[in-house]
Parts: structure tokens; sequence; C-alpha cells
């Protein structure tokens, strides 16, 4: 798992389109918003985002998600697990703007898909706050690699080459060490 964690407006989106644009790897992207906090809706839109890569991918877990019985994500998971597995290709899973994401039987869900995907399957997921996830144990198992504001903010360096090479302002040393205090780094407060 990638985990992208920086405020608003410091470019999280943007470097993962940008670097998943020109890498050739099949990337699912899931835009997540206050209504995905439904188990099964989550579900269903993962499931949509990964088919989106092949078609193949959650056939069988669809079937069980349209029974008339209650949810039972594990059985539902455990076959897009073994779909994910079956494609044998490499493709990422990028859950954009977590941090809408509250619901505890949702961060159960991707606790499962994190524990059990096979090994050519990647999640990226960009938020603004830790998800409730097991990130220790990701980290300790060398599972994850972390991205957070302090990687994406602007050194005065580059914001004065931004400032004044790219946008052609031409602002004084003062002027741009005030911008960096004032914006933190963050490209859009910048920009």
């Amino acid at each position: 798992m990638t985990l992208v964690t920086a405020p608003a407006g410091f470019g999280k989106t943007t470097l993962i389109v940008s670097y998943f644009k020109d890498c050739g790897i099949p990337a699912a992207w899931l835009s997540l918003d206050a209504n995905d906090n439904q188990p099964e809706r989550f579900l269903r839109y993962l499931i949509a985002a990964l088919q989106n890569v092949d078609e193949s991918i959650g056939k069988s877990a669809e079937k069980l998600l349209g029974e008339p019985h209650p949810l039972q994500s594990d059985a539902v998971l455990t076959r897009l697990v073994n779909d994910l597995d079956e494609t044998g290709k490499e493709i990422v899973l990028v859950l954009d703007d977590y941090q809408h994401i509250h619901s505890k039987a949702v961060h159960e869900q991707l606790t499962f898909l994190l524990e059990y995907c096979p090994n050519t399957f990647h999640i990226v997921i960009t938020t603004r706050s830790d998800p409730m996830l097991p990130l220790t144990r990701l980290r300790v198992r060398g599972q994850m690699v972390e991205i957070r504001a302090a990687d994406l903010r602007f050194r005065e360096s580059e914001i004065a080459q931004f400032l004044n090479d790219i946008m052609g302002l031409q602002l004084d040393t003062a002027s741009i060490c005030r911008l960096e205090q004032q914006t933190e780094g963050g490209i859009a407060g910048l920009q």
C-alpha cells in the first residue's frame, strides 16, 4: 500500500495522476465521498473501478452482492481477491479522498483486501488524515510506503523557482520566505 497523507492543496491527487499516467501500470480509480460509507455501495464501486482495468475482475463477487441475503463482505472480498490473483496482472487501485470514509465496516473491508490481496495488487490511498487501518502492522511488515505533507511541501528554493521562473513574478527572497510560511509550501496556496 502507498499512503499519501497531506492537507488540502498539497497536490496528492495530482501526484498520483501524474505518476500513473506515465508508469504503464493499469490503475483503477475510485474517488470517494461521504456516501461511500455504506459497505455494499463501497464494494460495488470498488468492483466497478477494477472492472475498468479488467472486465473479468469481480464477476462472481457481483453475483454475491445481488443475492437477497445480508451482505457477507468476507465472501465477496475472497472472490474478488481470487479474481485479482487469477488475472496475473499488476494492477493498482487508487482510493482518492479516503478521509471521507468513517465506516468501521468499510475500513474492515479494506483491511481484509490489504491482508489477502495478491502480490501483483497495490492500493494507493490519498487522504487528509490517517485512515483507521492497521498502519503500524503494515509499516512493521514493510508493506507500506508513506508520502506525507513534508514530502510534498515546496521548499524555499522550489517556491522561488516556481514563482519566479515558471510564473514570471520576480519576487524577492523576503516575499518568498513569507509565502512559504503562509502556505506551508502547499502548491495550491502558492498558486
